[in-house]
């Protein structure tokens, strides 16, 4: 009888002493074993399980963001408006015109989903420059540590090669006009005319819908046990 009424009163003064803590001693305790112990990996099988880490998580995050409707219907990194033509946007609406507001988010978002699946190949390139310091840095870092180094390694390539895709959807689609009559024909519209660059605006989108979808496939391969699918993931991820 003793032992039961020991680990309740155990489990009482814990979770009293954590309720007085600033924060919650059990969740650091917790968080800190997301920080891995590299030190007994060799740099071949560190650089290895990144790789493998990430050639699956880039090709997961392309594949959901670069099909029909993987902006669209995500509102996680559904390109909207722009804010300067928000308060176009609702004018439109006011007048009976928000079909045409909606058709232009609806081009926009076509636009991203084509130019996505370019981002494969940037991926895989940034992948081959990777050194060793790289890969310890990114294991040791934070939940999106390979997120933020394809950031500082893509962006540049990731722009130039959506530009293109981005302009000849918008485009075929007649989005760019659709978007020059919204601005001449909406109340205060005339304000930005020449102001503003919408090709621009969306490849800037696109690249950031496409970090964020890698970044929550980077934090599952990192914290969640059965996205370690492979025993070089398990060996490389697993808390130690």
């Amino acid at each position: 009888m003793r032992l039961p009424l020991l680990a309740f009163a155990l489990a009482l003064c814990c979770s009293v002493f954590a309720a007085a803590q600033p924060g919650n001693p059990a969740k650091e305790a917790d968080d800190a074993l997301d920080v891995r112990n590299v030190s007994t990996l060799n740099d071949a099988t560190i650089v290895a399980g990144l790789k493998q880490a990430l050639e699956l998580s880039t090709s997961h995050a392309i594949t959901l963001a670069g099909r029909t409707d993987g902006f669209l219907f995500n509102q996680d990194i559904r390109i909207l408006l722009p804010p300067k033509l928000q308060s176009l946007g609702k004018a439109m609406r006011f007048i009976g015109e928000g079909d045409k507001v909606d058709d232009l988010e609806i081009a926009m978002n076509r636009a991203a989903e084509r130019a996505t699946p370019q981002a494969k190949q940037i991926f895989l390139d940034a992948l081959k420059k990777m050194t060793f310091e790289d890969a310890r840095q990114i294991l040791a870092g934070g939940p999106t540590a390979a997120t933020e180094y394809f950031k500082r390694s893509s962006s540049a390539d990731l722009t130039i090669a959506f530009s293109p895709i981005v302009h000849s959807s918008m485009q075929r689609g007649g989005v760019i006009k659709q978007y020059d009559r919204i601005v001449a024909t909406a109340p205060g519209g005339s304000a930005i005319a020449n102001q503003f660059d919408l090709d621009k605006y969306v490849v800037g989108k696109t690249i950031d819908g496409l970090f964020y979808m890698l970044g929550q496939e980077e934090i599952k391969i990192r914290r969640n046990p059965a996205a370690q699918t492979t025993d070089l993931l398990k060996e490389v991820f697993g808390r130690k």
